[in-house]
């Protein structure tokens, strides 16, 4: 879990909009943990993937077993196993809504500042 928080932390120091983790181990075999960011545009949404991929480096942790999506990137999948960042651009994100197809899972609280208001 504590990459997952890693994770997180990383693509909200981004400007990852609305980063959320929530565990979908219990109803999900393949993983226990998602991450869902999202990026005003695909240069951020980039940047933000390059940032998650460094810091669970930068801490211990693994490279993710693979990446797809970063041809387009309006939606980036970072597999690491245990745990799954989703990077997406906002419309994206709106269109596939993971928040509300996995509503009734626990989330991690991550205590990520709040974003200032534009």
């Amino acid at each position: 879990m504590a990459w997952v928080r890693t994770a997180a932390v990383a693509a909200d120091e981004k400007l990852g909009q609305a980063t959320e983790a929530f565990f979908v181990g219990d109803v999900m075999g393949i993983t226990d943990w998602f991450v869902v960011t999202s990026g005003a545009n695909a240069r951020q949404v980039r940047a933000i993937v390059e940032a998650v991929e460094e810091a669970v480096a930068g801490s211990g942790g693994p490279k993710p077993m693979r990446v797809e999506g970063l041809d387009s990137v309006n939606w980036v999948l970072m597999d690491y196993g245990s745990f799954v960042v989703h990077a997406f651009d906002q419309e994206s994100r709106e269109f596939y809504d993971l928040e509300r197809l996995w509503q009734d899972v626990p989330r991690l609280e991550l205590d990520l500042p709040e974003a200032p208001e534009a």
